[in-house]
């Protein structure tokens, strides 16, 4: 697990994943509400050279990108079972693209087996921008996935 300090230092922690990242990989972002999941997407599609403005998808449910690798972002906080996701059709444009999918944990079921999950928590009495972030490698791909590793300064 490692910490961020500012929503920057989430974002910065973003970019140096989006190091890492290849067409097919799919990104499983959880946490505390207002924790910085938009901000760590954000960082990624950075990092994976999306030049545009970055939002979250609570509204639109999927967002695309060009980039370096194409970017899929997704926001099932507003979906209400998991045969909604599934309608998504995710399994058709996973291979081509990294998929990041924000609220992820409400259909982990209609997701690939193959995915990195991150949590983003706040860090109760550390400050407002205080967040400690911890990824868990699922599948081959991501067995011996170390965020840490890749964290710079944040």
């Amino acid at each position: 697990m490692t910490t961020t300090n500012a929503v920057e230092g989430t974002r910065a922690l973003g970019r140096a994943l989006a190091t890492v990242l290849r067409p097919g990989d799919v990104i499983v972002l959880t946490g505390d509400l207002g924790a910085g999941k938009t901000a760590f997407a954000q960082g990624v599609a950075d990092g994976l050279g999306v030049t545009d403005r970055v939002t979250s998808p609570t509204f639109t449910i999927v967002q695309e990108y060009a980039g370096r690798i194409p970017v899929q972002h997704l926001d099932l906080y507003r979906l209400g079972s998991v045969q909604e996701v599934l309608d998504l059709g995710l399994d058709e444009t996973v291979e081509e693209r990294v998929t990041i999918v924000e609220w992820g944990d409400v259909a982990l079921e209609a997701l690939p087996d193959e995915h990195l999950e991150v949590v983003i928590s706040l860090v109760p009495d550390a400050g407002d921008d205080v967040r400690a972030i911890a990824a868990t490698g699922r599948g081959a791909r991501w067995a011996t996935f170390d965020l840490d590793a890749i964290a710079g300064p944040r």
